[in-house]
């Protein structure tokens, strides 16, 4: 259970020779905004053949789905129908977060986020037009649900649509999303209101397939960050955006809450493999730097202080890629509590951020340079205590999960 298969190794060494191949060499102008991430991404498509077998796959699905229109949406998602491997998915983020974890996330909001979203919950139509187009990257995808005074709260959402004849006219903004400035197609969350009482009513948070171009649709300029600064995010702003019925995802009006808590949970179980990567990378570097490294005659490496940071990171790669493995079992069987994924989230991230932290102290002023990569991974990995669900609400929600179990009923959204 804890090793990889044969074939997973054979993805690892092939996704590893070329990341080190084409994305390595475009760090800098990735980090620094010179260069955008999403020509990298097709071209690892077309690499390894995913963007021609999305097409194909996806659209035999789809035609099968129209074929048996009367089975429930949940048997009819071609996504549910692929029997996908999670383990492909993890070794893909993992590689990838080895030397950019902004282009990893970057690709998983356009692919995970808001693709699967489509193909998930959408109506035959809407996966042609939209949710093929991404998955195959020939479009650049982006998921939209938080907003500027959303807070810790995300389902307070202000942006509305209302109901005008036979479409919604639609009003509101959202923040820090993913791919914001330069997407193409975005999975946007909105509350419909027909009445005063709609705007308090959680229930009644619906998704909307809206397209760059738009009337009334704008995004901003990619915003300055801390770290991912291969991964553009930006906000979303709309002025009443007129769209028609068919732009409401699955085409009908069901309540959607728990909907956008799967994509979130889908986000929560994607970090562990982001951590993974960061934390495997951190010690490859630090090993080798501690051994290259002279002090005093000797190598580093004979310090016993600087044995210990190595074994510290190395316990939480352990930990990590444990948790890792778990993760994917419980995918794969379709298993798994909230608590058992805000756990995960919560601990890999945090352990993600030490690892590098530990790493760049062993190195000293080096690893604060950035010619030795460290400093942007630690920049990168504090996104992972924030982005879908910061550390605090993971712990707040495995609290309400173990309580609510106990029979102990608390309010905590």
């Amino acid at each position: 259970m804890f090793e990889l298969e044969e074939g997973h190794r054979i993805l690892e060494k092939a996704i590893r020779q070329f990341v080190e191949k084409e994305i390595a060499p475009n760090v800098e102008a990735l980090d620094s905004g010179e260069m955008l991430p999403y020509d990298l991404m097709r071209k690892m498509g077309d690499a390894f053949g995913l963007r021609k077998m999305a097409k194909e796959v996806l659209e035999k699905a789809i035609a099968k789905e129209e074929a048996s229109a009367g089975a429930e949406q949940k048997e009819r998602s071609p996504m549910k129908n692929m029997n996908l491997d999670p383990m492909m998915g993890a070794i893909i983020g993992k590689e990838l977060c080895r030397v950019s974890p902004g282009f990893a996330l970057a690709f998983a909001a356009t692919i995970g986020l808001c693709g699967q979203s489509i193909m998930a919950k959408g109506t035959p139509a809407q996966k042609r037009k939209y949710g093929i187009p991404v998955l195959s990257l020939d479009k650049i995808g982006c998921w939209a649900l938080t907003e500027p005074d959303s807070g810790s709260d995300a389902f307070a959402l202000r942006t509305t649509a209302k109901p005008d004849g036979d479409g919604y006219v639609i009003n509101g903004s959202k923040m820090f999303a993913t791919n914001a400035p330069f997407a193409d197609i975005f999975v946007v969350y909105a509350r419909i209101v027909r009445k005063d009482e709609d705007y308090k009513d959680k229930r009644k948070i619906y998704p909307f397939i809206l397209e760059r171009g738009m009337k009334g649709f704008t995004t901003s300029a990619p915003m300055k960050k801390m770290g991912m600064h291969a991964s553009p995010t930006g906000e979303i702003s709309l002025e009443d955006v007129k769209v028609g019925k068919e732009q409401l995802l699955g085409g009908e009006e069901t309540e959607s809450r728990d909907q956008a808590k799967e994509v979130l949970f889908s986000e929560r179980t994607g970090a562990p493999f982001m951590a993974w990567g960061i934390i495997e990378r951190c010690l490859e570097d630090s090993i080798k730097y501690a051994i290259e490294r002279k002090q005093f005659g000797k190598s580093l490496a004979e310090f016993q202080l600087i044995q210990e940071k190595i074994a510290k990171i190395y316990v939480l790669l352990e930990n990590v890629r444990n948790i890792c493995f778990k993760q994917v079992w419980l995918q794969k069987n379709r298993k798994g509590s909230a608590e058992e994924f805000c756990a995960a989230k919560y601990y890999t991230s945090g352990a993600a951020v030490d690892a590098a932290l530990e790493a760049i102290q062993l190195m000293g002023g080096y690893g604060y340079m950035k010619e030795y990569h460290l400093e942007m991974l630690m920049r990168d990995a504090k996104l992972l205590m924030i982005g879908g669900g910061t550390s605090e609400i993971q712990l707040l929600t495995i609290a309400k999960e173990l309580l609510r179990k106990a029979n102990f009923e608390i309010s905590i959204a």
